[in-house]
């Protein structure tokens, strides 16, 4: 694919040129697995997110929703809406409502918001220990789409009749509850003293520029559809149409993120730094994982973190994105499986679990997406461009975040 130099780019992103490289194991597997079967496989050009999906980011996905809730309770005096395709929200409007909602100091005015404008998405009383009485409940936050599941029509048709069940079959819509899990820092380490992260990890803006976690693959799938459809508005210019991206972002399948993670190095090298150490020669690790059992730090309070730290705290690869090794790990679009993808051209095996079903859900073992990259709780072998984890859909985690990809048109 060329680039396409008519068309509005992310500045966010940068353009990996598609190209052929050997998928699977740079080095010996210590664990033996032998899941990591060495391939010669082909992946077409697309632009990649420099740097994993920070919190800032993660809030405008999650402010777009609150805005929107909000906006059908004040001015339509009802979230209920029976057709959201055409539903059109008035960022003017929303501008001046927020204004509204932020100068109501009084006790009076508070409680007519209360009455009569904001009822059905606030924290009710009993569930708030502190904080703004307007301030919206995150489990009301839920981001409602619909797409067509085009692998299934697909599968339905053939060569000489095409696709002839009616098309309504195949729209799938979807209720996606989006705030980030913020208990994961207390869920994933019982005896560990990390109340603070659960407070403030997402919302105090000192970590805007960490990573996203406690956001589920689900979670990032309705991240990539908001910001295909609203991508003025993550841009901060909503209703502004000429700011729209055209194209499509999703998550990267796992044969487009060990290929971009590898840098273009034609070394097969193990690592994104294209070097097979994980220090500097001043002794420095060259990304955020766990070096040794009971050492997070690496020997470097400075600059190591015991947590996440910043995005672009390391050397990006030869593509020019950052932290493709440690720090958090990443989801993927990809089904979890030890034989690894079918396919040579663009290999992806995809398929998302009904959520309608939780037992059934959890027992599927397609729900299991692959997460690559490793995190700062793994150690260095988890790390390797090559190495393959999973994680199931529906379960958030303190060490996995992500990051989108986009696919736009050649160039005409």
């Amino acid at each position: 694919m060329v680039r396409n130099t008519k068309l509005r780019t992310d500045a966010q992103m940068v353009y990996i040129p598609g190209g052929s490289y050997y998928m699977g194991a740079s080095d010996e597997q210590i664990d033996n697995a032998l899941m990591n079967h060495k391939k010669l496989v082909s992946v077409t050009s697309f632009w990649m997110d420099r740097t994993e999906i920070t919190n800032e980011q993660y809030r405008r996905f999650v402010n777009y929703v609150a805005d929107s809730l909000k906006y059908l309770n004040y001015y339509l005096k009802s979230t209920n809406i029976p057709d959201e395709d055409t539903l059109k929200v008035d960022w003017a409007k929303v501008a001046s409502m927020n204004k509204t909602i932020a100068n109501a100091k009084s006790q009076k005015d508070i409680e007519l918001l209360l009455s009569s404008r904001l009822t059905e998405v606030v924290l009710q009383q009993q569930n708030r220990l502190k904080g703004h009485p307007l301030q919206l409940d995150p489990n009301k936050m839920i981001y409602s789409y619909t797409f067509v599941d085009l692998k299934k029509a697909a599968e339905l048709s053939n060569a000489s009749k095409g696709l002839k069940n009616e098309k309504y079959l195949f729209k799938i819509k979807k209720e996606v509850p989006i705030y980030p899990d913020t208990l994961v820092w207390g869920r994933d380490f019982s005896y560990s003293e990390n109340d603070p992260l659960m407070i403030m990890y997402f919302s105090h803006k000192s970590y805007n520029d960490y990573p996203v976690v406690g956001v589920s693959w689900k979670q990032a799938t309705a991240f990539c559809h908001w910001r295909t459809e609203h991508s003025d508005y993550y841009q901060g210019k909503p209703g502004k149409r000429d700011y729209l991206i055209d194209g499509v972002y999703r998550l990267p399948s796992e044969s487009e993120w060990e290929y971009a993670a590898r840098g273009n190095s034609k070394i097969n090298a193990m690592f994104p730094w294209g070097a097979p150490y994980a220090r500097t020669r001043e002794g420095r690790l060259m990304a955020n994982f766990k070096p040794g059992r009971g050492d997070y730090y690496g020997g470097d309070t400075k600059v190591d973190g015991i947590t996440p730290v910043k995005v672009k705290s390391f050397t990006e690869n030869g593509f020019g994105l950052y932290d493709m090794a440690g720090n958090v790990a990443e989801w993927t679009s990809t089904v979890y499986d030890e034989a690894g993808g079918p396919s040579d051209f663009n290999p992806n095996y995809q398929y998302d679990v009904d959520d309608r079903d939780e037992l059934k859900e959890k027992r599927d073992p397609r729900a299991r997406k692959s997460i690559r990259g490793g995190s700062w709780k793994d150690n260095i072998y988890n790390c390797q461009v090559s190495t393959r984890n999973f994680e199931y859909q529906f379960n958030a985690k303190s060490y996995i975040g992500f990051r989108c990809i986009l696919y736009t048109t050649p160039k005409f």
